[in-house]
């Protein structure tokens, strides 16, 4: 059983945005699913390529709409990427004790991030369309 599932209190109603964010359920649900077999390396190859694709397409938002680079919305991301890099670095040399945490500690942090962070940056985006 996935630890998040895809829901519409996930949807913030821009398309796009709604899509990559549905990809990485879907992807975090599949390592989730494998993370005791060997596709669960991956399985987080594809889910972290994902994020940080998923990452890049709202960071290029922030810039264009004038945030500061060092914003709390980047740095969040940076550190799930810092986190999911050092749990991949860690399992390809063997130490496979932190996969089962991972995908856990992502769907807690995901709907939060998503209702708070990029809901704020998806009304920002409907405002710049408006004006």
């Amino acid at each position: 059983m996935n630890t998040l599932s895809w829901a519409p209190p996930l949807a913030l109603q821009h398309p796009q945005l709604d899509e990559t964010h549905e990809e990485f359920v879907a992807l975090l649900g599949r390592f989730e699913e494998a993370v005791s077999t060997p596709m669960a390396l991956p399985r987080l190859r594809d889910l972290l390529a994902h994020t940080e694709a998923h990452f890049g397409l709202e960071e290029r938002w922030l810039t264009e709409l004038g945030f500061d680079a060092d914003n709390c919305h980047s740095r969040q991301h940076a550190m799930v990427l810092e986190l999911m890099r050092a749990v991949l670095s860690r399992a390809e040399q063997g130490e496979l004790a932190p996969l089962p945490r991972l995908a856990p500690a992502l769907a807690q942090w995901f709907p939060e991030h998503v209702e708070v962070m990029d809901a704020a940056l998806v009304l920002a985006l409907q405002k710049t369309l408006e004006n």
